[in-house]
């Protein structure tokens, strides 16, 4: 990925808003709530302004004018400049057609998960797809209010999480099976070595444990 002037993502949302006309961060901030952002860019409101200023110190949106309505505060309202509408389409594109490598909490949780038992394994995935299903079942009750009022051009980001979450959530299904039902090898042993903290024979991980011993043996010298 590309090293940024402004990597929060909360600047590229700034920048998407801008686009439109220009306005004043408060009016920034209505308009990104009001289009649910939040649950898309993961914002966090406390670094909002901070954003604001350092898109405008590095140049990717400028001050136009000071209003004032009413008795409230004077407000500063923005506009995006030409380097910012550069840095914003090579963002965008960036994000579209690059995978992201970086592991995700689950991706890190299924890494060490052998630390803890395997019943206990099951019981959190079995939590994890419950909630998953409560989220697509919200997901979905709110697409179908959406689609009356909105072209699915303003909804292909949240079709993809709900296809994510609907991938997860039957991949965890066949897991969880094939851990109970035994067919994925070393899940006795596994149980074993939680139970009694005696280390499993590692045939029982590897399918060529000459090569594993031989490893282990190395790394000891």
């Amino acid at each position: 990925m590309k090293r940024r002037k402004v990597s929060n993502m909360l600047g590229l949302a700034v920048l998407a808003a801008l686009c439109e006309r220009p306005m004043h961060p408060y009016e920034i901030a209505t308009v990104l709530r009001g289009r649910g952002k939040e649950g898309d860019l993961k914002i966090k409101w406390g670094s909002f302004y901070t954003v604001v200023g350092n898109l405008e110190k590095h140049g990717f949106i400028e001050a136009v004018e000071n209003v004032r309505n009413g008795a409230r505060p004077e407000r500063t309202v923005y506009r995006i400049t030409e380097a910012g509408q550069a840095e914003l389409e090579d963002w965008i594109a960036e994000l579209l057609g690059t995978p992201d490598p970086e592991p995700t909490r689950f991706h890190t949780g299924l890494s060490v998960m052998l630390a803890i038992g395997p019943d206990l394994v099951d019981q959190r995935l079995r939590s994890r797809v419950g909630e998953l299903e409560r989220m697509i079942d919200d997901r979905v009750a709110a697409l179908e209010k959406m689609r009356a009022e909105l072209s699915r051009l303003f909804l292909v980001e949240s079709e993809y999480q709900l296809a994510m979450w609907r991938a997860e959530a039957e991949w965890i299904r066949g897991l969880r099976a094939e851990l109970a039902s035994g067919a994925i090898s070393g899940v006795e042993e596994w149980r074993h070595y939680r139970e009694t903290g005696e280390l499993p024979d590692m045939t029982a991980f590897v399918k060529n444990a000459d090569e594993m011993t031989a490893f282990v043996k190395n790394e000891g010298e």
